[in-house]
């Protein structure tokens, strides 16, 4: 994928350090802003990728942002970044023009995986649930089902499934996984994907006496619908 051109807007230094650095260090670009007027001008004036805002910033609160971005641009894709939990505040969110939503404390390798996922989508709003077979990902609720059983998964197992459901049938290489899930080359991987493979089978497949995931020899892997 594309280097991405982040502004991330969080008044919390040390968070936003940790998380320009991170971002850097997977090749992304990133302006860094701690406040809300701030962070309005920079959208303005810069086109960028995607925008992550904290909700509780000085001068101007994230949904005010929200609104000042969206009435000068409908496009660039909004993630909002914040303490609070609840219904009401994401529904806030979305209802002001925000695509996606992520709960301090959060996982970094979610936060990269939604930040791409949004780079890709353009700004389409929140995808809707992904399908394969009786398998279900809904990736705003970061939720997975397999018919009516939920299946907890790790973040970074909630990456590769929706990396897979994204590609439906499709034979995706050690090289294609790694790059997305992990932004490692080929040559830095170890087993780490085989190793993952199996973490998700034994969620995905074993306990529904399914074989959804399979390996094909010396190339990678695919997901197919379950009969």
């Amino acid at each position: 994928m594309p280097h991405l051109h982040v502004l991330l807007a969080e008044d919390e230094q040390s968070l936003a350090t940790v998380v320009t650095n991170g971002l850097r260090e997977r090749g992304f670009t990133v302006d860094t802003v701690h406040d809300g007027r701030d962070a309005v001008w920079r959208a303005r004036e810069t086109a960028y990728d995607v925008i992550v805002l904290d909700i509780m910033m000085p001068g101007l609160n994230g949904y005010d942002v929200v609104r000042a971005i969206r009435e000068h641009d409908a496009q660039t894709p909004i993630l909002m970044l914040t303490a609070k939990d609840g219904e009401w505040d994401q529904a806030d969110a979305f209802e002001l023009g925000a695509d996606d939503y992520l709960t301090k404390p959060f996982s970094f390798v979610v936060l990269v995986a939604r930040l791409r996922a949004l780079a890709r989508r353009g700004g389409a709003g929140v995808d809707a649930p992904l399908r394969v077979g009786g398998l279900r990902l809904d990736s705003a609720q970061h939720r997975v089902h397999r018919a009516e059983s939920e299946i907890d998964l790790t973040p970074r197992e909630f990456a590769l499934l929706e990396f897979f459901m994204r590609h439906p049938g499709q034979l995706l290489t050690k090289s294609q996984i790694l790059d997305d899930v992990w932004d490692l080359p080929l040559a830095d991987h170890g087993n780490i994907v085989e190793v993952y493979i199996g973490y998700l089978r034994r969620k995905i497949d074993t306990p529904f006496d399914l074989h959804t995931l399979e390996t094909v020899r010396g190339v990678g892997y695919r997901l197919v619908a379950d009969v």
